[in-house]
């Protein structure tokens, strides 16, 4: 950490004498490794250690942004004269700028956060066990034929930021997964199914032979898809899915897509989006979660809000250069990496549960379809029309009849969340803690 942000402020130096009005930098050092296995022996193990610098300079309203991953003193220097000359060039923007200093975050607790394990990191002979004992308990799901991939991996990255307006500060994060891929069936009936567990803390993980039993045993459930008849059905959203449906909505209310009016909420600002009573909160200060940080990249201070209240949108997600373009307050959602400016993008969200069961909603929906799995996408921006490849399980009176595949779903989004109901079901331990959703009605285009 002394050593990122030694090279972050050597960057804004550089950026000053190189003829910058301000600059912000970035220092970000990863390590990384992955294993994987395949038939009970060792396929692929991959590492990855490297350091990425980025430096955004401003010239009155015109910027550039540089990024390099040499640490040489003359290379810093060489970078900030390239980007001072870039900015010279580049067209003026009225909204550009680094926040005022009292804007910037004053204190931050990291520890309180826990986005760093501090046990030391896996081996590659751990994570190789694991993957191994992920593969083996697939295997021995009876119905399973083979594992396609069976691996696991842990990350750790580390994160300074510095800017000419006074602002300073880094943490660090760690990751750790275990996934496994299982197929039954071969040819034109061969069905595949997964399951994987990601983690900040690798104590918190389920096992790697649980990982894998429960890929083999949804693979299993899945032998012998067809396809579901054609018509307007109830959908529900399996949990492992259903944060993508809000991720739409996400998407939509980003300030870049409210600046360029190429929205299908960009009206909706205090309307209904979501039914009576679901709210959708972020919430960047959650201990042990992926999603989580102290502070976003442009020194703002992260804090909990409400993005839908009661149904009711509330605001839009935004930097300091769409909340200025739109005449808004910058919500503190700024992202960034090496090579470009900052932009909106929200992290850690939850949606209010609903008070019923995943099989209790598919008892209520009668007849209708379980996604499991999306494949493709038609996403109107501007309509916020829909259409996605599926599959999953057909319900026929309330009960699970049978695997279905090769389909289509199709609706308008705005119609879809005005919709939707909620089970109890989301992961705590996610960053988006989505439940299983069910749409009262969608287009199924299928035999």
């Amino acid at each position: 950490m002394d050593n990122l942000e030694a090279l972050t402020h050597a960057l804004l130096d550089a950026a000053k004498r190189a003829g910058a009005d301000n600059a912000d930098a970035i220092a970000v050092a990863g390590d990384s490794l992955s294993i994987e296995v395949a038939n009970g022996t060792l396929e692929h193990a991959e590492r990855s250690e490297g350091i990425d610098l980025g430096l955004r300079v401003l010239i009155g309203q015109r910027q550039a942004c540089v990024s390099v991953s040499d640490t040489r003193a003359e290379t810093i220097t060489t970078m900030a004269e390239r980007a001072v000359a870039m900015a010279l060039e580049a067209p003026e923007d009225p909204y550009i700028g680094l926040a005022d200093p009292d804007q910037l975050a004053q204190s931050w607790d990291i520890a309180a956060l826990e986005m760093a394990d501090p046990a030391d990191a896996p081996s590659p002979d751990m994570l190789k066990t694991a993957a191994l004992e992920a593969e083996a308990a697939a295997l021995a799901v009876k119905g399973v034929d083979k594992v396609d991939s069976s691996g696991a991996g842990y990350s750790k990255s580390t994160i300074h930021l510095a800017a000419s307006n006074g602002f300073s500060g880094g943490y660090a994060r760690t990751s750790t997964s275990i996934s496994s891929v299982a197929i039954t069936g071969t040819g034109l009936k061969m069905e595949r199914d997964y399951n994987g567990d990601g983690r900040v803390f690798a104590s918190d993980m389920l096992s790697a032979a649980e990982i894998g039993r429960i890929a083999g045993e949804r693979t299993v459930a899945r032998k012998g898809a067809k396809k579901p008849p054609s018509g307007r059905f109830p959908v529900l959203y399996d949990e492992r899915i259903s944060s993508g449906l809000i991720g739409h909505l996400v998407a939509a209310i980003n300030g870049s897509m409210i600046a360029r009016g190429s929205s299908w909420l960009k009206d909706a600002l205090g309307e209904m989006v979501l039914p009576a009573g679901m709210d959708l909160l972020e919430d960047p200060l959650r201990p042990r979660i992926s999603g989580s940080k102290p502070f976003d990249a442009e020194g703002l201070q992260s804090q909990r809000r409400l993005i839908v209240k009661n149904g009711v949108l509330q605001g839009w997600t935004l930097d300091l250069a769409t909340a200025r373009k739109l005449g808004m307050q910058s919500t503190g959602n700024a992202a960034r990496g090496a090579s470009a400016p900052p932009s909106p993008s929200l992290g850690n969200l939850a949606l209010t549960p609903g008070n019923k069961t995943r099989d209790d909603l598919i008892k209520d929906m009668g007849t209708g379809l379980i996604i499991t799995s999306l494949i493709g996408s038609s996403i109107n921006g501007n309509t916020g029309d829909y259409s996605r490849g599926a599959s999953g399980f057909w319900v026929e009176n309330g009960e699970i009849t049978g695997p279905v595949n090769e389909c289509t779903v199709a609706g308008n989004l705005r119609d879809m969340l005005g919709s939707i109901i909620a089970a109890n079901d989301g992961r705590q331990h996610l960053s988006r803690v989505v439940p299983s959703l069910l749409v009262e009605g969608m287009t199924i285009a299928g035999a």
